[in-house]
Parts: C-alpha cells; sequence; structure tokens
C-alpha cells in the first residue's frame, strides 16, 4: 500500500513536470521573446519572467538577446566630393525593439537582421561620404571636421530605412572607426596640409607685422607729444624766468653789490629752512658771509 502511494505521488511530480515543461517557459533577465501560433508571431515578450504557452506543434517560443549588439563593417573605399578616395570602417550597435518583426521579416534569423543592417549601413556611408569633401576628414583646422555631422546623417538614414521596412531592430549608435588614405593621395593630401598651414602662418605674420606697425606708430606719436609739450613747458618757464629777471634787472643795476648781497642771503634762507646738518666751505657763496659777521659786536647800554 505503501508503495502504491509513493509511485502515485511519484508519478504525479513527473506529470507536474512534464506540464510545466510543455505549457510554461521562462524569459531571462537582458532577453526578448516572440511566441508563434502555427509558424505565426501572435505574442511579444520583452520583460523576465515566467511564462505560459500552448505546447509544440501549436505554439513554440524563439527567445533573442535583447541587450545592444555591436558590430563594424569591413574597410572599404569610397569617393568624395572632390574625388579622393578613402578607405572606411564604421561600428554600430543595435538591438531588437519588436521580436515580431523580426521573425516575420527575417524567420528569427539575427546573422541576416545583421546582414540586411550593413548593407543599409554601407549604403549610408557611401551616400554621407559623396556628399562631403576630403577637408571634412583630413584638415589641419579642427573646426572644420564634420565626423559628429556625418556620423549622424548616416544613423538617421539607417534608422528611416530601419523604421520604414518594419525590421524590428534600432540603432543605439554609429562612428567612424578607421578612416586611412590610399597611397596613392596620400602625399598630395600632406602637400596641401602643409599649404594650407603655409597660408595660415603667412596671414599671422601678416598680422603680427600690421599690430607690430600700429603700436611703433603710436609709440612714435606719443614720444613726439610728449617732447613737444616737454620743450613747450620748458619755453615757458624760461620764458617767465626771463621776464622775472627783466623786472628786478633795473633795481640790481642801482646798487650791485646789494643785489648781489640779497642773493646770497636769499640762497642761504633756502638752505637753512631745512632741518639738517650742514657742512660746508665758508669761502663758498652764500655761505662766506658767516665770515663777515662781526665776532664782538658793541652791546646795547641799558639806556638805549
Amino acid at each position: 500500500m505503501k508503495k502504491n502511494i509513493v509511485t502515485l505521488i511519484v508519478g504525479a511530480v513527473i506529470v507536474i513536470i512534464v506540464a510545466m515543461l510543455l505549457f510554461s517557459f521562462q524569459v531571462r533577465y537582458g532577453q526578448v521573446a516572440v511566441v508563434t501560433t502555427f509558424g505565426k508571431p501572435v505574442r511579444d515578450i520583452a520583460d523576465p519572467g515566467l511564462y505560459f504557452k500552448w505546447p509544440a506543434p501549436i505554439q513554440y517560443v524563439t527567445k533573442f538577446d535583447g541587450r545592444v549588439q555591436n558590430f563594424e563593417d569591413k574597410l572599404s573605399e569610397t569617393i568624395t566630393r572632390d574625388n579622393n578616395d578613402l578607405i572606411l570602417t564604421v561600428f554600430a550597435g543595435w538591438k531588437i525593439t519588436n521580436a515580431s518583426s523580426l521573425y516575420r521579416k527575417f524567420a528569427g534569423s539575427v546573422p541576416a537582421a545583421q546582414t540586411a543592417l550593413e548593407g543599409m549601413l554601407r549604403n549610408a556611408k557611401n551616400a554621407v561620404v559623396s556628399t562631403n569633401t576630403l577637408s571634412a576628414f583630413v584638415n589641419p583646422d579642427p573646426s572644420q571636421l564634420r565626423f559628429e555631422q556625418m556620423e549622424q546623417q548616416m544613423q538617421d538614414s539607417v534608422q528611416a530605412q530601419l523604421s520604414t521596412n518594419d525590421y524590428g531592430i534600432q540603432l543605439a549608435f554609429l562612428g567612424f572607426k578607421k578612416i586611412e588614405l590610399p597611397q596613392s593621395v596620400t602625399q598630395s593630401v600632406f602637400d596641401r596640409m602643409k599649404e594650407e598651414r603655409q597660408v595660415i602662418i603667412s596671414s599671422e605674420q601678416f598680422e603680427g607685422a600690421k599690430e607690430a606697425t600700429i603700436i611703433r606708430s603710436t609709440a612714435d606719436r606719443t614720444a613726439t607729444e610728449t617732447i613737444a609739450n616737454a620743450n613747450a613747458t620748458a619755453v615757458g618757464i624760461m620764458g617767465q624766468a626771463q621776464a622775472t629777471a627783466a623786472s628786478v634787472l633795473p633795481t640790481f643795476e642801482k646798487d650791485p653789490a646789494l643785489a648781489n648781497y640779497l642773493l646770497r642771503l636769499d640762497a642761504l634762507q633756502q638752505a637753512l629752512n631745512q632741518k639738517s646738518t650742514l657742512i660746508f666751505d665758508e669761502r663758498t657763496p652764500p655761505f662766506d658771509l658767516f665770515t663777515s659777521i662781526p665776532t664782538n659786536a658793541p652791546s646795547a647800554s641799558p639806556g638805549q
């Protein structure tokens, strides 16, 4: 009796496990899935978890990697608008946004979807490169490079085709990975870059020479004005001094000895106005006045 119960329990567990395997499936984190009924997509699943379905052959579940997938195309030669050859390779990242659309378009084949995406990317790359000159890729002036604009143009073009054809995938990023010049055009490109650099150098030298000329002219004009102002001031001072001398000259001519004495006395007063100790030669004017000061001057009487 006990053996029958154990057998029943084991059988029931096996039936439950088989039923779970037949009627349920799990979607892991980072996966997307599409459920098909008799080969036709009927349900998209983008969230991880446990789900139920009808057993095969009624329904099947196809799972895809829902993370961003990277790839890069092969080096290929492309011609720019000014007829220069470039060898380019582009990298891109894409992800599945609609598993049902991907299943219908490519029968659930991710490599087939990526192959179609590579073809679109190659065509977009050729179209964008053909509308730009070589200077947009190789230029001594960084502001003239147009990598970001060209990458955005390619991404917009490819994404528009993906949306129009309902491929169920979306570009996450895109960019140039490698740019090479064929040997036949490398030297000519370098020569042109040297010429462009020389033009920039000549322009900078011309601007420097012009600025130097302006600075020298300004300095010469300022020096001339300063000297002229100084000369005018000197002439004015000399004229004023001569006028002053002319006004007092008649008085000095009446008594030259007195005039000489007053001048020396005035010079002595100017020297003694400063609070300092003077060491001088008593024979040098105006200090020779001290030699004429009487040493024994008569004192005044009390009644005077």
